[in-house]
């Protein structure tokens, strides 16, 4: 069995490291910190949590994008709604990773506009203007506050993720964002003339290689900013061949600030509040599974109370942000792939992030550079990115023996209800609305089946003794908070 790191604890807690000694310890020099505590020069620091900048900024400013138009915004509004919605992702990453009292993962996790909430706020706010935003924001605020009271009974959700069914969420979390990689490779806008065009692709696939050559030809920090200098090069190389609209950089405000209340005062209606309530339960349920995910690439399981503190900077985010003119908030998968390729793993980083992310809200022509980076370009990047997420569920899957009992079956089925959405997304077209916020999600469609069959095949109706074997001694069986005995 292959040794794992171990790492001294703070001294905070006063405790050490297996096999070592105080005298040990005063011999050897100050306790080293886990990598999720630890902090980079500078340089580091700015540059690799820029990097997690811009592998988010496209899934942030979409959602308003979307939404402002259909609701009857101007465009001038809508870019408003953009920067405010990037300004609100900065406070909700800054509430995760550097947290306060019991509220934050604590972790390198990023958090932005949730795209769950796209169809629900479009049909709440379509063609009513200001009064549309103001309903949708009152909404958003009553869900936030409610998934914040149940955060502390939401968490205990935790050890029905064993790594059967944790392995396959993180699968479906990547495989989900695949097809947005393949959107932004074809150009983003399916209704463009030039979507799908041999040069946006071509495009994509030439910053994929670019990516992967510096991934293997470049080392140390070099090797670690591989996707930002991707996107910087295709950035580049998209110059000449007139993908690049520098159009945003013109018409940018220097300073601007999101006024609270732009919009108006909230409203609250019943219907609209229902509806926001239930995106709540899905974001939560895939903050849950993205914690899971994250703390098992980073070494430092997440146990009920990392997801606790998560759970609640997700939803003290969203409870927030409309008051600055921003969205629902929750986690972004696509970063989680960033951490597991770099192997950066510092909190510290992703706040400089959000540390980006708010002054991107505070200076609109500094957002405007970052925007330039094209969408080809962006999508080459991201097939890696979304990749490596699936690859980590693989992983996990690998450790989930398969073999034992009817496992494989959870997975089969659980990963089949998952890419219903993806492979067929009018698939639930005849469905009631309502129920659309859940099953168009293949995240969270899949972690429920695989949850219930968990349940069904290895624990009801199961006496102790009938336990499946787990084929692994008890003293050498993972010290994981999650997992239950069967997962093994």
């Amino acid at each position: 069995m292959a040794a794992t790191p171990r790492f001294r604890k703070n001294a905070v807690d006063g405790s050490t490291s297996e096999g070592s000694t105080a005298e040990g310890n005063a011999a050897e020099g100050p306790v080293s910190k886990h990598p999720v505590d630890e902090t980079l020069p500078p340089l580091r620091m700015f540059t690799s949590g820029l990097q997690h900048v811009a592998a988010m900024y496209a899934g942030v400013v979409a959602p308003p994008m979307i939404v402002g138009p259909a609701v009857g915004l101007s465009a001038k509004e809508t870019a408003f709604l953009m920067g405010a919605s990037l300004f609100t992702a900065g406070i909700a990453t800054l509430l995760q990773t550097l947290g306060f009292w019991r509220i934050g993962a604590k972790l390198p996790f990023v958090n932005g506009v949730s795209f769950a909430g796209v169809t629900p706020m479009i049909a709440i706010g379509k063609d009513r203007g200001h009064d549309g935003i103001a309903v949708i924001f009152g909404a958003i605020i009553v869900a936030g506050l409610l998934g914040f009271v149940l955060a502390p009974y939401f968490c205990k959700l935790v050890r029905f993720f064993p790594p059967v069914v944790t392995g396959t969420v993180i699968t479906l979390i990547g495989v989900s964002l695949l097809p947005v990689a393949f959107n932004w490779s074809q150009g983003g806008n399916a209704t463009a003339d030039d979507y799908g065009s041999m040069t946006n692709i071509t495009m994509a696939a030439v910053t994929l290689v670019i990516v992967l050559a510096l991934r293997k030809l470049l080392r140390g920090f070099l090797q670690q900013i591989a996707i930002l200098l991707g996107l910087v090069i295709g950035t580049l190389i998209a110059i000449p061949a007139g993908i690049t609209d520098f159009g945003a950089l013109g018409d940018a405000d220097v300073v601007g600030f999101p006024t609270p209340f732009h919009f108006g005062a909230p409203q609250f209606e019943i219907a609209a509040i229902i509806s926001m309530c239930i995106v709540m339960l899905v974001c939560m349920t895939e903050s849950t599974a993205d914690m899971l995910a994250l703390g098992k690439i980073v070494g430092r399981p997440a146990d009920e109370r990392t997801i606790e503190g998560g759970l609640r900077a997700d939803t003290l985010g969203s409870a927030v942000s409309p008051l600055f003119n921003g969205f629902m908030c929750s986690a972004f998968a696509q970063n989680i792939g960033l951490v597991a390729m770099t192997k950066v793993r510092s909190r510290f980083v992703v706040a400089a992030g959000g540390v980006i992310l708010v002054l991107l809200g505070l200076v609109p022509v500094a957002a405007s550079v970052i925007a330039l980076v094209p969408l080809p370009v962006l999508g080459g990047a991201g097939i890696v990115l979304f990749g490596s997420v699936a690859a980590s569920g693989i992983q996990t899957l690998a450790t989930a023996a398969l073999e034992k009992g009817e496992n494989a079956l959870i997975v089969a089925a659980a990963v089949g209800v998952g890419l219903i959405p993806i492979a067929a997304p009018d698939f639930y077209h005849a469905f009631p609305e309502d129920l659309l916020v859940v099953l168009d999600s293949g995240i969270s469609t899949g972690c429920v089946v695989a949850i219930v069959l968990n349940l069904a095949f290895n624990h009801w109706g199961r006496r102790p003794e009938e336990e499946p074997e787990t084929g692994v001694p008890d003293s050498e069986q993972p010290k994981d908070p999650m997992a239950l005995p069967v997962a093994h």
